[in-house]
């Protein structure tokens, strides 16, 4: 049962209680014996109890199995250290270009603790030029175990394959939880137009070739001018760009990944 069911439901069910015992203090005949008014209470309880531990379970309970690998991994929840910064994590959704949802009912943004104080950082920066921005974040850390299933269902050449994602035998920044696509978007949750959209994989999307871009009227000055801003908050906190994905931020390299961290399998 939904939670917001469960609210409602006690609060029907609060609205009897105080009814019914202020019926019990304002009756004037013995009509009704002390006794009984007491069970009749007694049995409302009764049942309050047995629905919330039949019914109930507090939301922290609600974690899939993709979230609990990442905790134990030592990860954090971003919204835990920023509430300010938006998830929308595009893998737990068809909107991405596998067109499929690999992540299911996981939806959150985790990262190692040095990394999402980093990039807590990077919105600081962010809502101190521009208050009614805020950084949304795509893609934060994924197991390897999703690296895989992305990797076999990509419809292309098995040799072209990493033009699109990491291979899972080399490991992926994002399953140590050292990397994150994002990008920004407006008071009114709408993204700063940056050329093309999350997942874009040609000559487009990247950074090495936006002055060419520019010049052939493929790219406005406005929207390099909106990819400049998202990398100088995120490098001005560490934070390392690639030349082909204007979305994509490394927090270190992979060596030294797997120096500090451990890959989430």
């Amino acid at each position: 049962m939904k939670k917001t069911t469960v609210i409602v439901f006690l609060l029907i069910l609060l609205l009897s209680m105080l009814e019914a015992c202020d019926y019990f203090v304002q009756a004037t005949t013995d009509s009704t014996p002390i006794s009984m008014q007491a069970k009749t209470i007694e049995a409302v309880e009764v049942a309050a109890d047995s629905f919330l531990s039949e019914n109930y379970i507090p939301s922290p309970l609600f974690i899939s199995e993709t979230e609990a690998k990442i905790i134990e991994a030592g990860l954090i929840d971003i919204k835990t250290i920023d509430t300010t910064i938006e998830v929308d994590l595009k893998y737990s959704t068809k909107n991405n270009f596998l067109g499929i949802d690999v992540y299911g009912d996981f939806n959150k943004c985790y990262l190692q603790p040095d990394v999402a104080a980093k990039l807590s950082s990077s919105q600081s920066k962010l809502k101190t030029q521009f208050p009614f921005y805020s950084l949304v974040i795509y893609d934060a850390a994924r197991s390897r175990s999703i690296q895989r299933k992305m990797w076999d269902t990509i419809d292309v050449p098995y040799s072209e394959r990493s033009k699109y994602v990491s291979n899972p035998n080399n490991g992926s920044l994002h399953n140590f939880g050292a990397a994150v696509d994002l990008s920004i978007i407006d008071e009114h949750g709408f993204e700063l137009d940056m050329g093309t959209p999350y997942d874009y994989f040609g000559e487009l999307a990247y950074p090495r070739e936006e002055e060419r871009m520019l010049e052939e009227g493929r790219l406005t000055r406005i929207q390099i001018l909106n990819r400049a801003l998202l990398r100088d908050v995120m490098e001005s906190s560490g934070f390392m760009g690639i030349t082909t994905e204007w979305w994509h931020f490394n927090s270190c390299n992979r060596t030294e990944a797997y120096e500090k961290y451990k890959i989430i399998e």
